[in-house]
């Protein structure tokens, strides 16, 4: 056990009792007026028109492509550095995935780098929001609307976030998210696919639900899945969403602690930049010497603190590696990047002991 965890959710509202609701229902499985509702009042949070929910964010990523029909011997530009399932789910479809490097600015994939990519067969951008903090978007709507490529977000750690004032998830032709235990807010499992097509829409729901016909019980038109989100899990994403702008404000609080306490130490730590609203799902530093990284996190957890390396490079991972690449931004960052324990009821004074500690390693070399 941690003293200081990398992340613990906040479950101080209703949940208990939506889930208990449900239990006295009988209503727990994939019917019930929490996932509805759960679902209509995502789409109006995060400015979308429609949204669907599944049982992960993976899923909720495999079911984006699905539906916009991408498949075998098409191309899907995405950021090397991310999670693996950005780059899992366009191989599950068999399409390539192809790797862009990241801005060094804001850890984000590069509009450079994309334009670079396009192949003729290249048929999506998939967009991912690293760790809270938008990506360009101008630039990529245009590449994308140039090219006549569909663009996929990746929001799984965003929500909350916003690009000039407008919510990430809300430029592409379909988006997704996470609601994992350690995302801003959460159902245990789960995810959400948005999207303003309403044609998209049905796809997704078609999918989803295992290919059922709309008009004929139990006839089934194409092969589906079963990736429904439980009435339970939307209880709990419910209760979640009706405190989300609270729960955001105490992460940005999180993070400006750990900005000042850190202001003058030889650490990078990931700010926002540009006009936008980063959601800090995670905070996160770099330091300067990749040989310095691991050491830092291993004096951490001797004292009880939990952090996590940045995401490793996928072009890096032997199942992706085929042809060897270098995306020097991203390398440089994945190795010597971590995310700080980043959840919303973190206190100041936890903050300032984990500030002390690595101004106190890193000053001694």
């Amino acid at each position: 056990m941690y003293k200081i965890p990398i992340y613990q959710p906040s479950l101080t509202g209703n949940e208990k009792n939506y889930v208990n609701e449900c239990l006295d229902s009988t209503w727990i499985s994939s019917k019930g007026r929490f996932i509805t509702e759960f679902e209509d009042e995502f789409a109006t949070y995060t400015g979308t028109r429609y949204a669907s929910s599944v049982c992960n964010g993976t899923v909720a990523l495999h079911l984006a492509l699905v539906a916009l029909g991408i498949g075998p011997g098409d191309e899907v530009i995405v950021p090397t550095l991310t999670y693996i399932s950005s780059v899992n789910a366009i191989a599950y479809t068999g399409a390539t995935p192809v790797f862009v490097d990241s801005l060094e600015s804001t850890w984000q994939m590069d509009p450079d780098d994309v334009s670079r990519k396009i192949s003729p067969n290249t048929r999506a951008i998939m967009v991912v929001h690293l760790y809270g903090h938008p990506c360009d978007m101008d630039p990529l709507v245009s590449i994308a609307k140039e090219h006549g490529l569909f663009m996929i977000e990746d929001c799984a750690e965003a929500f909350g976030s916003f690009y000039k004032g407008r919510h990430v998830g809300s430029f592409g032709d379909i988006a997704t998210y996470s609601f994992y235990g350690n995302k801003t807010i959460t159902t245990g499992e789960g995810g959400m696919v948005v999207t303003n097509d309403e044609t998209l829409y049905d796809r997704v729901v078609h999918f989803k639900g295992q290919g059922l016909a709309k008009h004929r019980q139990y006839w089934h038109d194409v092969i589906g899945y079963n990736y429904r989100m439980n009435n339970i899990s939307a209880a709990i994403g419910l209760a979640q969403l009706e405190r989300a702008d609270d729960l955001l404000a105490k992460k940005r609080q999180v993070a400006q602690w750990y900005a000042e306490g850190l202001a003058g130490v030889p650490v990078t730590f990931h700010r926002e930049v540009g006009n936008v609203h980063h959601s800090y799902w995670m905070c996160s530093i770099m330091v300067d010497d990749p040989l310095m990284r691991d050491p830092l996190r291993e004096a951490l957890e001797r004292e009880g603190v939990e952090t996590r390396p940045v995401f490793y490079p996928v072009h890096t991972m032997p199942m992706y590696a085929q042809k060897f690449q270098r995306h020097p931004v991203a390398e440089s960052i994945g190795w010597r990047g971590i995310n700080l324990p980043s959840w919303p009821e973190l206190r100041i004074g936890q903050i300032q002991e984990i500030n002390s500690m690595i101004k106190t390693f890193v000053t001694k070399g």
